[in-house]
């Protein structure tokens, strides 16, 4: 197939010709041309056995190093004597994995898929190995920046590499390989991080994902069986959309760190606040008029958003982001601060949101594959999901474990179905050049919603907190401890007073109980906004996301090339066997005719 074009931008020359115009969209076209590649790849059956294997390695790795650190972050705080400050590791990743979102998908349209998953995961395993070895907190916080810098390309490449390989109605058939190991990565992964914190040391949290990663990568050069792209890499460098690159890069980080500061660090009516968030947004605008008018090759091409089911998914998954995130965080906090679990079983106790999520997708993608039809999956899933979160604002400590966890399965069982149904219905509204951008801009959007779930959840939570301790008179000194570590308020349950940090602040344990009692109060708001907005994400998706067939008029011819390819493959193999068979043949024809000759001699 001929390599995809892509729209050319608007050029304004001052001398109104027209001939110059025609040149300069000539010689765009020809750098383009140049450099894109289709790299669409159907496969049979059992090579994509081979590859969703390869790639479920791949997020193994993503999966086990957010769990893990998740797990060990308390250890950390306490190795480091951090704080609240201990926030900004999962939070410097969370930034870098946003801002470089956007990046990776027109990279793997430049470069290749397998040499830009490669180079994600390279940077991946150098930050991880430095935040091992990292002397303070602040170095671990940059570490763990450059670590989310290729990790945040990992899962966006892995979905691309899937669109290019299985059809998007055929993708469910197999996500199940994906799925399983995703839910594998969730379970162990809260184990795994609370032992190696508890028992070994925290550095080996960031260490134990390198020889996975490692051979993670090692399997995708070896057996991912990718289309080389064309053009030289000179001509590759050329055409990178370097500005796109800076105001992405400054623009997210502008955004992203009001968001985390706002309400936690400093209040958000705040200069240090609000000045970088409007700085931020814009410099959103003038990417958003580079990307239109200047740029040749654009990172985020507008024309996208023309797309009603496009900006519809994205809408929605800004919101799953938010609520997502918000589960994922504050759901274990709860556990720690109103049932006093420990770390582990708090992540352990997480696991049927989890797995059931994963569940719920594999089944929807399976659903998908027969029918052909997501819509329903995705009004059903947050629907549900949105009724799942209302439940869960209900809960207290004094809430039965078998309905909390009733409460869970429901919440994962609606966020499953919006996970696969929403990148299967964004990947078929556009054609396949754009394919790549669409998936990395829908992640970046996710990861965004994320980064402001945090951020509005710490805000509802530290509130309510200040709230019911002011109530009580507290000194300043102790209202800021605990709204820097409000799961010391587990410590309520210990009888023993001397040994636990509540009675080292002089905090009784009816006392901790009418904090707690505004803990639940900012917990069950954190919770009613989340359902408000999986509802909204609900009417959204009715009224935007439309059905697009999901087969294309080309796959078959496709999917003969790679019947043909493979078959081609086990001839030639054939045919070499063959050559070996026939080469040794003659070898002992004439070594036995040679020792003929030499006993003829002899005699």
């Amino acid at each position: 197939m001929s390599s995809p074009s892509t729209r050319v931008p608007s050029i304004h020359h001052h001398d109104g010709q027209d001939g110059s115009r025609e040149e300069a969209f000539k010689a765009v076209d020809a750098i383009t041309a140049l450099t894109l590649t289709d790299q669409t790849n159907l496969l049979p059956f059992r090579k994509v056995i081979v590859v969703f294997a390869s790639l479920s390695l791949c997020l193994l790795v993503s999966t086990l190093d957010s769990t893990i650190v998740a797990t060990a972050l308390p250890t950390i705080a306490t190795a480091f004597n951090a704080g609240s400050i201990v926030s900004w590791v999962p939070s410097a990743y969370l930034l870098t994995s946003t801002a470089f979102q956007p990046l990776y998908g027109r990279f793997s349209d430049i470069f290749g898929r397998k040499a830009t998953l490669c180079l994600a995961m390279t940077i991946f395993m150098l930050g991880s190995l430095l935040a091992g070895f990292s002397p303070s907190i602040i170095s671990l916080i940059i570490f763990r920046g450059i670590a989310g810098a290729g990790g945040g390309g990992i899962v966006s490449i892995v979905q691309i590499v899937m669109s290019d390989v299985v059809s998007l109605r055929e993708r469910g058939k197999y996500q199940g390989i994906i799925g399983g190991v995703v839910a594998f990565g969730f379970a162990i992964g809260p184990l795994i991080g609370g032992v190696l914190a508890q028992k070994v040391s925290w550095k080996w949290c960031f260490w134990i994902t390198i020889p996975i990663s490692a051979v993670a990568m090692a399997v995708v050069i070896l057996v991912l069986p990718l289309k080389s792209v064309r053009g030289d890499f000179r001509r590759k460098l050329l055409v990178i959309d370097y500005l796109g690159v800076i105001l992405t890069l400054a623009g997210c980080a502008m955004i992203s760190l009001p968001l985390i500061w706002g309400g936690v660090t400093f209040p958000w009516t705040s200069a240090v606040v609000l000045a970088p968030l409007c700085c931020g947004l814009f410099v959103v605008l003038l990417f958003c008029l580079w990307e239109w008018k200047g740029a040749r090759l654009p990172i985020v091409p507008m024309y996208i958003f023309k797309h009603l089911t496009v900006s519809g998914v994205y809408i929605t998954m800004f919101i799953n982001g938010v609520v997502f995130y918000s589960c994922l965080f504050y759901l274990p906090q709860f556990f720690r601060v109103a049932l006093a679990y420990s770390p582990i079983r708090s992540g352990v106790f997480l696991l049927p949101v989890l797995v059931t999520q994963t569940l719920a997708s594999f089944v929807a993608g399976q659903i998908v594959s027969k029918t052909g039809r997501y819509r329903m999956i995705i009004y059903i899933g947050f629907s549900v999901w949105a009724v799942g979160c209302g439940c869960l604002s209900t809960v207290t400590s004094a809430t039965p474990k078998g309905l909390l966890v009733f409460y869970m399965l429901l919440t994962g069982t609606g966020a499953g179905q919006t996970l696969q149904t929403t990148t299967v219905a964004a990947q078929a509204s556009v054609s396949r050049k754009d394919m790549s951008v669409v998936t990395a801009v829908r992640n970046f959007v996710r990861l965004l919603g994320g980064t402001f779930s945090l951020a509005i959840g710490a805000t509802i939570i530290n509130n309510a907190l200040r709230h019911s301790m002011a109530k009580l008179s507290l000194p300043g000194p102790i209202i800021d401890q605990v709204v820097d570590d409000p799961t010391i308020l587990g410590a309520r349950l210990n009888s023993n007073s001397t040994s636990n940090p509540l009675g080292n602040l002089g905090i009784s344990p009816s006392t901790a109980n009418q904090i707690l009692a505004g803990y639940t109060t900012g917990f069950r708001a954190v919770f009613i906004l989340n359902a408000c907005l999986a509802g909204f994400a609900t009417i959204v998706g009715v009224l935007m996301i439309r059905h697009k067939e999901l087969t294309r008029g080309d796959e078959e011819q496709l999917k003969a090339q790679a019947r043909e390819a493979n078959t081609g493959d086990r001839e030639e193999t054939k045919a070499e066997v063959d050559e070996k068979a026939t080469d040794k043949e003659i070898r002992e024809t004439m070594q036995s005719a040679n020792m003929e000759d030499a006993q003829k001699g002899s005699i």
